[in-house]
């Protein structure tokens, strides 16, 4: 905790407080970000996720909140880019497609 709250504040001219930071920690642990352990009296938290993992997790998010939003549409943009890939790639990322 006191190593993020350091990191973040070497790179501000106003520092965030301890508190909104652990606030900020928390609520990230709640949602399954990062895991919280108990070392004696002080929380050590560690990301739960690899930055591939997480990456993965939140373009499914912004590809599901985007058809939701535009349905149809959207799927043809998507259709219109990959269309416009070059072979290997296109090949390459339905290979991917069928592994997940």
């Amino acid at each position: 905790m006191r190593e993020a709250l350091g990191a973040l504040n070497a790179a501000e001219d106003r520092p965030r407080a301890y508190t909104t930071v652990l606030t900020i920690m928390q609520r990230l642990d709640e949602k399954g970000l990062l895991k919280r352990e108990r070392d004696g009296r002080t929380d050590v938290y560690r990301p739960a996720l690899t930055a591939e993992e997480y990456r993965d997790r939140r373009a499914a998010a912004d590809v599901d909140d985007l058809l939701d939003r535009y349905e149809d549409e959207a799927l043809v943009h998507f259709a219109r880019r990959l269309a416009s890939l070059d072979p290997d790639r296109r090949r390459r990322l339905q290979r991917l497609a069928r592994r997940g």
